[in-house]
C-alpha cells in the first residue's frame, strides 16, 4: 500500500475570470481539493513561467493574454517583441499570462476551455 496520498494538483486562478472558476470547480467535481495559486496576488517569477511553458509545450506568445491587458500597448504582440520580452513583461505584469494553468502528475496545460482540464485528472 502507498503512502503518496492523493495527487498534487495546482490551478493558477484568476477568481475574477469565468472560465478560471469553471476549471476549479470542474476539478473539485472530480473529488480533487487542488492547491490554487492567485497568481495575480503572488505573482510569477521567470523560471516558474519558463518551467511551466516547458512542460505545456507552449511559448510565451502562445500564453500572452491580450484581451483585457497592456500587451498591445507594451509592444508585446508586435512579431518582433522576442520571449524573453514577453517573460519579462509576465513577470512585472502577472495579467499577462493567460489563464488558467493547470498542472497535475499528468502534465500541464492552458485549460480554456475549460474541457481541457479532463485529460489532466487522474481517472
Amino acid at each position: 500500500m502507498s503512502n503518496a496520498g492523493p495527487a498534487k494538483v495546482t490551478i493558477y486562478h484568476n477568481p475574477n475570470c469565468g472560465t478560471s472558476r469553471n476549471t476549479l470547480a470542474a476539478i473539485r467535481a472530480a473529488g480533487i481539493e487542488p492547491e490554487v495559486v492567485e497568481y495575480l496576488k503572488v505573482g510569477w517569477t521567470r523560471p516558474q513561467l519558463e518551467k511551466l511553458f516547458k512542460a505545456m509545450g507552449m511559448t510565451p506568445r502562445e500564453v500572452l493574454r491580450v484581451r483585457g491587458t497592456p500587451a498591445e500597448s507594451l509592444g508585446l504582440t508586435a512579431p518582433a517583441a522576442t520571449d524573453g520580452q514577453i517573460l519579462d513583461a509576465m513577470v512585472a505584469e502577472p495579467i499577462l499570462v493567460e489563464r488558467p494553468i493547470v498542472v497535475t502528475p499528468k502534465g500541464a496545460a492552458l485549460c480554456r476551455p475549460t474541457d481541457k482540464v479532463q485529460a489532466l485528472l487522474p481517472g
